[in-house]
């Protein structure tokens, strides 16, 4: 029994404290993790290495699962006496007498602060490509507002030289014609600010929505350069599906799959531009397919197509975000995959959410 106390001892960070939390014994580790001696902390009460940023509630779940007698586990935030932070994954155990009455409680931690910060810096590395990620999107946004605008600006600068004319010959009926075909334009252009309006808006909370709708939103957006580029786009969807999930990320991810293909259908000079969008289920998932003819990936560059900053495309035009993205939409918001596969003339990418994820 000592020689397995002992190497428990050496190879974690022990403590023991009485029924009220005051500490009784500490180990070697204990003291050279947290800066002080043994004499500092034997007798002083153990929220002495307390990080002041834990919630009260987790010394209350944390509380009342030992006085119950239970083991208590969790990954623990504490505070050396330098003041430096460690994350420490902490199981408490109750021991108890002959009578099952609570005598003291050891404390048993392992020190994964290491993991921790790496999984901190990796998290705001991914936030800051995600700002990247948006901005590119917002420029790129932009570019379509721009796009959709051009041809209705040019229409109404004609139509009100038409007016003038009209209002000129006092043609009445005439002028009351462009008046409102003017009025009917503006509304048009409105819309299109409403459009990506809704698409920029911060939706947090995942629900319900029509599968159908995501493909309907996001060649609406998309809708002038898909004429202006002659994209043939047929889409085969059963219009019953819905989906789980935060709908204008899924937009995100149609939206980055079509430009891609755009870009692609213009690289490789394609002439009959098509693209296919596929929405079925079965019983465990659902599946969305984008399909183009736009000759596809290389097969050696296939791997990398979801890392961050790679793109097949010139610098000028790609920020080699917009899968990388996509990979975490679809995977964090959704709990979904997704899978590429070249075909013999193009691309084909699959999206699978599964249907119990819809709570």
């Amino acid at each position: 029994m000592n020689n397995y106390q002992k190497a428990i001892e050496s190879s974690n960070i022990v403590s023991k404290t009485d029924i009220n939390g005051i500490i009784t014994f500490v180990n070697d580790e204990f003291c050279h993790l947290f800066g002080f001696t043994k004499d500092e902390l034997i007798g002083k009460n153990h929220n002495i290495v307390r990080h002041p940023d834990t919630p009260k509630e987790n010394f209350q779940t944390l509380w009342s699962t030992i006085l119950d007698k239970k083991v208590y586990k969790a990954t623990v935030k504490n505070l050396t006496k330098d003041k430096k932070n460690v994350y420490l994954n902490t199981t408490i155990i109750p021991i108890l007498d002959e009578f099952e009455n609570i005598i003291e409680f050891i404390a048993i931690r392992y020190d994964i602060t290491n993991e921790v910060m790496l999984q901190q810096e990796l998290e705001e590395k991914q936030k800051i490509i995600f700002l990247q990620s948006r901005m590119a999107s917002l420029g790129q946004m932009l570019a379509n507002i721009a796009h959709q605008w051009r041809q209705p600006l040019t229409e109404l600068n004609l139509c009100l030289f038409h007016l003038k004319k009209a209002f000129e010959k006092q043609n009445k009926k005439e002028f009351e014609k462009l008046y409102n075909d003017n009025k009917n334009t503006i509304f048009l252009m409105s819309q299109t600010i409403e459009d990506f309006t809704n698409f920029f808006k911060p939706q947090k909370n995942k629900k319900i929505f029509s599968a159908k709708s995501v493909i309907d939103e996001t060649l609406k957006i998309l809708s002038r350069i898909i004429e202006d580029e002659k994209i043939v786009i047929e889409s085969f969807i059963d219009e019953k599906i819905e989906i789980f999930g935060i709908k204008n990320e899924l937009i995100q991810v149609i939206l980055n799959l079509i430009q891609n293909s755009k870009d692609a259908f213009n690289q490789n000079n394609i002439k009959n531009k098509k693209i296919v969008i596929k929405i079925y289920k079965d019983d465990k998932n659902i599946f969305l397919e984008f399909i183009d003819n736009a000759l596809g990936i290389d097969k050696d560059l296939i791997d990398k197509i979801y890392e961050p900053y790679f793109t097949t495309k010139h610098q000028s035009s790609g920020t080699g975000l917009g899968l990388f993205i996509s990979k975490i939409i679809i995977e964090n918001s959704f709990e979904g995959e997704i899978s590429y596969e070249k075909l013999e003339n193009g691309s084909k990418f699959i999206l699978k959410f599964p249907v119990g994820s819809q709570k």
